[in-house]
């Protein structure tokens, strides 16, 4: 007989179309919201967590998503639909076929397994991955630091070893399912005896149960607590860029392994310098006589003061390019380039004399000095 089990796509709320990153999305959201360690005592959140590490361990296997699309719950629990064995009533005799076993062997033959096997819940079960935001300067992300970050995380607990079970005792099997996870019933049907099996309620399907709870973390075998750890920022990294660190994510279940840390890293904006990948790029402003003239100005780098040659009539908005200024390679291959934008600026505030003195030299100025204005006025006429 079919079990009343839900579609995994709908425990996960995603379409069948969903993609990996969609799937993984929804897991992600789903656990947090129904973790036990966020829902103490709450039976329900529990059974939902279960229900959704459920769907996500096929849903995230590809070969097991191909079969449950195919198939449904019976192509990746061979345990599904079990129970029509014993067909009775067909000449008042019991035929002794199990036709539980049958679909065991077909299924098996088509994958690779073998009989019915019993699902159980008592599997490590990797923790979930965490995500931290850290704020750096702009010159911390150019030259690299170290930056020491504080965050909450649930780890197993140190007192009963992630076993839930207080001090000096050790969980014990189950008295209801005997320690499978599960539960089977069996009904006599005119069609002969159905079996149908169901996780044990008691236990969990994990097959043990804690009948001396530690107190430390309540039987739940997690505690939380805050991290303290130091992180080496590279030279180089950008503004929304990730750091990742193995490990240090939330504990997993029945003592799976760590999550890991996404260190997310936000850059302050410099006053002076704009950061274009590996490139950076500033407006420096230069007086009228030096664009004229041409002159040798100091810029900013972000190693402190540089020389930049200005030819004799610089245009306003010209770039310069002053190599190897940039920022270093986060693979440390290199280093980008300074992109100098020069803007003339026009004198204000004149005295009388420099009044005097700037129309004596316009006055020695015609058109030939003024090639774009000459230009221009040319284009106009025409």
């Amino acid at each position: 007989m079919a079990q009343n089990k839900r579609d995994y796509y709908e425990i996960l709320g995603v379409p069948k179309t969903a993609s990996e990153d969609e799937i993984k999305r929804a897991f992600r959201r789903l656990a947090k919201q129904y973790h036990p360690d966020a829902n103490p005592g709450d039976k329900t959140a529990e059974e939902k967590f279960k229900e959704v590490n459920e769907a996500y361990s096929v849903l995230s296997d590809k070969d097991k998503r191909a079969r449950y699309d195919q198939f449904g719950h019976a192509g990746v629990d061979p345990n599904y639909g079990a129970g029509f064995g014993g067909f009775d009533g067909f000449g008042g005799f019991d035929s002794g076929f199990d036709v539980g076993d049958i679909f065991g062997d077909i299924f098996g033959s088509f994958f690779g397994g073998g009989s019915r096997r019993s699902r159980r819940y008592d599997a490590p079960v990797r923790g979930e991955d965490l995500s931290y935001r850290l704020t750096i300067d702009f010159e911390e992300a150019a030259f690299g630091c170290r930056k020491e970050i504080s965050y909450a995380r649930v780890e197993h607990c140190g007192t009963c070893g992630g076993t839930g079970a207080a001090k000096g005792s050790t969980p014990e099997t189950c008295p209801i399912c005997h320690g499978t996870g599960q539960v089977t019933t069996q009904q006599r049907t005119p069609f002969g005896v159905m079996q149908s099996s169901r996780i044990c309620e008691r236990c969990r399907g994990k097959g043990k149960v804690v009948s001396n709870p530690c107190a430390d973390c309540r039987g739940t075998g997690f505690v939380k607590k805050q991290k303290i750890l130091e992180v080496s920022i590279p030279a180089g990294i950008d503004n929304g860029q990730r750091i990742s660190l193995a490990g240090q994510g939330n504990a997993g279940e029945n003592n799976g392994p760590y999550g890991d840390l996404y260190v997310l890293i936000s850059v302050r904006p410099h006053p002076i310098f704009e950061r274009d990948g590996y490139n950076l790029k500033c407006e420096v402003p230069i007086t009228f006589v030096e664009a004229a003239l041409g002159a040798k100005v100091t810029i900013p780098t972000l190693e402190g003061k540089g020389e930049l040659t200005i030819p004799e009539g610089t245009q306003n908005g010209t770039v310069f390019v002053v190599k190897g200024k940039g920022i270093q390679s986060i693979n440390g291959k290199g280093k980008g380039d300074l992109y100098v934008t020069v803007t003339i600026e026009v004198p204000r505030n004149l005295t009388k004399k420099q009044r005097d003195a700037l129309a004596a030299f316009g006055d020695l100025c015609d058109d030939k000095n003024y090639a774009k204005k000459q230009s221009f006025f040319s284009k106009f006429k025409k």
